[in-house]
């Protein structure tokens, strides 16, 4: 195999952030029921055949140029990554004294479902580096502008309160209780935050309705970022989250790629989300077991052993324990649908790009006040070919090298007339983001504690 990858100039990229989705729910305030007395059984029955839901980026339907559109989501990526960042340093510092932990939140995709009885629809954030599932609810306290009217539980015959002894309420990192109703606040890193009651619902996903899921009702939600959607869906590794309460042992997503902007994305869960449902008969298939945080502020988010990195055919000479997750959950490299770009500790993106420069057949230039991104090079004239050629970038994960194709780690702009690696630098903990995962079928399976890469063709899903 050659060392380089030829890139259509007709491409020019853009950044997806499936990070988070924004769901909405209904309330109504019923009984309170205990998490414990659920029957956990009706869960698995109505979810065995599984469900698909699209995925719609927030900036969709925003009439942007393609710059404005790469521009817009370089710099929500870069604040997620900030958020985690801070997420990163407040966990592993235990004198702080922090009454309750900060979360990563917010991202860039947006699914459609359905919350109560009778059944009302609504958007919502969807993130693979949160827990909670929550929603705005009447009456508000103090509630953000959103494209649905506000969810009110006393319209829903099938809302319950939780108790302060149920299981939900005893998963919150922190939580109060006022008259037996367990009182939630989850905060954000960018200062905003929801604060509620944990509640449960139906909730429908297409034609698949499924009962006494656990939400937060917030009555006071404070800060922007979530007026895409009416809330947020967290599909982390969490007890709160909607991965875990379904008790799926699977879920995949696939990310259409950045410059389709009429494509939607896709995602699956339970028997739906399987190896099997990919549009390359003979995809070349890449396993990689997860790793487990064993902090627990940071448990949610899914860990991978990244052993290295190859530009063309150089390896990088990256220390051994570069990414490697510490004793006390530091470091590491996740994967993540909600952040835009790949970040990676500063030392490995150094080497990474002092080589990927050597090995490009094109000038420097800078970019970062057009473009937003460190490492950018000057188009050449155009050939009447539309191509350049690139080096190839090999991410060597644990089992499983996964070489991707070049327009998931660069971009061009052809108007600018500089084409720029899709990737940044990072302290402490790493990123895999969501432009390096486009029109790949990411497969969890929670079971085998494993992610499995395969190309496909995410529009045709």
């Amino acid at each position: 195999m050659g060392s380089g990858s030829v890139f259509p100039l007709s491409s020019v990229l853009l950044i997806l952030t499936l990070g988070a989705l924004l769901v909405a729910f209904f309330v109504n305030p019923a009984c309170s029921t205990s998490r414990r007395a659920l029957d956990l059984h009706d869960h698995h029955q109505t979810m065995q055949n599984g469900f698909k839901v699209t995925l719609k980026h927030i900036d969709s339907d925003k009439n942007l140029t393609k710059l404005e559109r790469l521009q817009r989501r370089i710099k929500r990526g870069r604040k997620r990554l900030q958020r985690l960042s801070v997420l990163s340093t407040s966990s592993s510092d235990h004198n702080l004294g922090a009454t309750s932990p900060i979360h990563a939140g917010k991202g860039e995709f947006l699914m459609k479902l359905s919350i109560g009885t009778p059944a009302e629809t609504y958007n919502a954030i969807l993130d693979t580096g949160s827990d909670l599932i929550w929603t705005q609810c009447k009456p508000c306290k103090d509630c953000y502008d959103q494209p649905s009217p506000i969810f009110d539980p006393k319209k829903s015959s099938t809302f319950s309160k939780l108790s302060c002894e149920s299981e939900f309420c005893e998963a919150l990192p922190s939580q109060t209780c006022t008259d037996n109703s367990c009182e939630y606040y989850y905060a954000y890193g960018d200062f905003s935050s929801t604060d509620g009651i944990l509640a449960t619902e139906t909730f429908t996903f297409g034609d698949v309705s499924i009962p006494k899921i656990g939400f937060g009702c917030g009555k006071d939600n404070q800060g922007g970022g979530f007026n895409q959607g009416a809330g947020l869906v967290g599909l982390g590794r969490g007890t709160l989250s909607l991965v875990s309460q379904l008790k799926e042992p699977k879920f995949s997503y696939c990310l259409a790629s950045v410059d389709d902007t009429k494509s939607s994305s896709t995602l699956l869960m339970g028997s739906v989300a399987n190896l099997d449902n990919t549009t390359s008969k003979h995809a070349d298939i890449k396993t990689t077991p997860l790793i487990k945080n064993p902090n627990p502020d940071q448990s949610t988010f899914y860990y991978l052993g990244l052993e290295g990195i190859s530009v063309g055919n150089t390896r990088l000479p990256i220390k051994k324990d570069t990414f490697a997750l510490g004793d006390d959950g530091n470091g590491g490299l996740i994967i993540d649908s909600g952040t835009t770009l790949t970040y990676i500790e500063e030392g490995a993106f150094d080497l990474l790009k002092t080589e990927f420069t050597s090995q490009i057949k094109l000038a420097e230039t800078d970019a970062t006040d057009t473009v937003g991104l460190d490492v950018c090079f000057k188009l050449p004239e155009d050939d009447g070919s539309g191509k350049v050629e690139v080096p190839k970038l090999v991410f060597h994960f644990k089992n499983a090298d996964l070489e991707l194709p070049a327009e998931n780690y660069i971009i061009a702009d052809t108007d600018v007339g500089v084409l720029c690696l899709a990737m940044g630098s990072a302290s402490g903990m790493s990123v895999f983001g969501n432009y390096q995962q486009q029109n790949l079928l990411v497969y969890h399976d929670l079971v085998k504690e494993t992610i499995s890469f395969v190309p496909t063709k995410c529009d045709q899903l």
